[in-house]
């Protein structure tokens, strides 16, 4: 069986030609590019899981997500270049009828996924032993069974890689943060002299709970006034900054993770939030294959859409 080729990677750490008060520089380094279709952080959680999935001779790896989940993409992906089979278990049945005109579903299923749709209420006793006791019966003892958005402890080992020894460079690292996954490793990684921010894109103060069962560093802190209301909530405020940001640097960013990110570190620079001169390093975890859905979505309720004219 093959292995997921992301070792000795070359990952770009591009400066943002904006500038930002006080002498503070941002530089992103570009995950997003890590892998052709596996990319950003999902590439780094699901490198031990598949692993592990194959040393324990397992032939399917099934995992859990929404209709436009970037880990539902990038397990699919990942499966079909590996030789396992895959499924997700996906929030909501009425999505059952709209795989074909789903981008993120649509690509899944063209990379060999099978789905399970299930309703809200069930999706969420998903991690219930009772629940995942009624997938091996459904599926078999062949299961490898990932986590919603691919946290584990074998996903944090692999975003442990993220930083690289250069990266000693930066006082302050920041990430998205939607399972806690990415950030716990990037703490882990850190530093001692280096702060690291999450900017969580759901609501609730639950997260910080989770980052402590990965890590006993203290050098980090989570932001929450930056989800717009909830996840995958955007305003045309955030749009409007997105295109703009692209426009200037080029750099594609999602509206659910990533841009929420940036917009909250120019945020914060203008509010003298940052030290003078602090060097910024924020991780582009991807989420890019969502931007498709995200704009079918806008039109639909006549609002503005990320118009990116750079190919992502």
């Amino acid at each position: 069986m093959k292995a997921l080729q992301f070792d000795n990677l070359q990952i770009e750490n591009q400066p943002v030609n904006i500038p930002l008060p006080d002498g503070i520089s941002l530089t992103i380094k570009r995950e997003d590019r890590n892998h052709p279709f596996v990319s950003g952080n999902k590439l780094r959680k699901l490198k031990y899981n598949i692993a592990q999935a194959q040393k324990e001779g397992k032939n399917t790896l099934l995992t859990f997500g929404g209709a436009y989940s970037n880990h539902i993409a990038a397990t699919a992906a990942a499966g079909h270049l590996v030789g396992l089979k895959t499924i997700g278990v996906i929030r909501g049945e009425e999505l059952n009828d709209k795989i074909s005109v789903n981008s993120t579903l649509n690509f899944a299923k063209k990379c060999g996924m099978d789905f399970y749709f299930v309703t809200r209420e069930s999706y969420r006793q998903k991690h219930t032993p009772e629940f995942q006791e009624s997938l091996y019966k459904r599926y078999g003892s062949d299961i490898y069974i990932a986590p919603e958005g691919g946290t584990n402890a074998l996903a944090v080992k692999g975003c442990e890689e993220i930083l690289t020894p250069e990266d000693a460079a930066f006082d302050v690292i920041c990430t998205a943060v939607g399972t806690g996954g990415t950030i716990s490793g990037l703490i882990n990684s850190s530093a001692n002299h280096q702060k690291v921010i999450g900017f969580p894109a759901l609501k609730g103060e639950f997260l910080s709970e989770v980052i402590k069962q990965y890590t006993t560093k203290t050098n980090w802190e989570l932001i929450h006034n930056y989800h717009f209301g909830g996840y995958a909530k955007v305003s045309d405020e955030l749009v409007r900054f997105l295109n703009d940001f692209n426009k200037i640097t080029h750099i594609p960013l999602d509206p659910i993770y990533v841009g929420k990110m940036i917009f909250a570190i120019f945020a914060l620079a203008k509010e003298r939030y940052f030290a003078p001169n602090t060097k910024i390093l924020a991780i582009h975890t991807g989420g890019l294959q969502g931007i498709e859905g995200f704009n079918n979505s806008q039109i639909k309720k006549q609002k503005i859409i990320l118009n990116y004219d750079d190919k992502i």
